[in-house]
């Protein structure tokens, strides 16, 4: 346990450094932890018409909002929509189930806030992952109408450093290693229950979810947009840590919450990735 306390104290300092390193500053009377990126967090923000539903932002294991939302969230707030964002689980270690529950409660607060009936949730690796928990058992099926997943564990990974991680101090990273107990649980069935739209973004050059396949869905074409950057955007060279603050993945997510269904699978986005 005191092996523990110290590697999630040492990452969230680190995290804590990065943000330093970024230029963002929390104020005098908040945590630095607990700022939210620019754009986010406004909770006066009323939808209209035009963008019906408040965008919740979900974060990738041992991130934090401020640094993992930084370029997503303010363009999601200049296109219109009210946007959200929240810390959870202990830098995202704890069980997925456990950190499912904190975004329905999360939800729920947005939902209050707003007077919204849905809201779009957009999440980062596990954050793509975990809202499917939260959609299949949490009750989150009616409250969700899309779901987008930017380079998410929805079959987990191979990768040996979530296994040597889940070792010691990261359960959420036990729950994403590929044939774990939760994923066949999450995934057994139907793995695109009625309720939200749902599109999935990855990347060739994951270097985390690997195979970068694990990310894909299966589910009715109506309802689902499976999206490989690559395939539009040969020389986007985007990996799995800073996938959210590709233009080429936030034209993507803009696009999924523009109109009913999922992304558009003939849409072609303008080329501007990393190359």
């Amino acid at each position: 346990m005191r092996l523990r306390r110290t590697v999630r104290f040492l990452i969230a300092a680190a995290a804590t450094a990065a943000l330093g390193l970024t230029g963002l500053s929390a104020p005098a009377s908040a945590s630095v932890l607990d700022v939210p990126p620019s754009g986010a967090n406004d909770w006066s923000c009323k939808p209209d018409s035009a963008h019906p539903q408040p965008v919740v932002l979900v974060n990738g294991t041992f991130k934090l909002m401020a640094e993992n939302w930084s370029k997503l969230s303010p363009k999601l707030k200049e296109a219109g929509y009210c946007v959200f964002a929240f810390n959870y689980g202990h830098l995202e270690t704890d069980p997925i189930p456990q950190s499912a529950a904190e975004l329905r409660d999360f939800v729920e607060a947005v939902r209050g806030a707003t007077g919204a009936e849905k809201v779009d949730i957009v999440g980062h690796s596990q954050g793509g992952m975990l809202p499917r928990y939260y959609v299949k058992f949490l009750g989150g099926a009616d409250k969700v109408d899309d779901l987008v997943g930017i380079v998410p564990s929805n079959h987990g990974t191979k990768n040996p450093l979530a296994i040597a991680a889940g070792w010691t101090f990261c359960p959420s990273c036990v729950d994403q290693q590929v044939g774990s107990e939760l994923l066949q649980k999450l995934n057994a069935g139907d793995e695109t229950p009625a309720g939200p739209d749902y599109t999935v973004i990855t990347t060739r050059y994951d270097e985390v979810v690997i195979p970068y396949t694990s990310a894909l869905l299966t589910g009715e074409k109506e309802h689902l947009t499976n999206v490989v950057l690559q395939d539009k955007c040969p020389l986007d060279l985007y990996m799995h840590d800073q996938a959210t603050k590709d233009p080429v993945v936030a034209q993507w997510v803009l696009d999924a919450l523009a109109h009913k269904g999922p992304a558009d699978p003939g849409f072609q986005p303008r080329c501007v990735g990393r190359a």
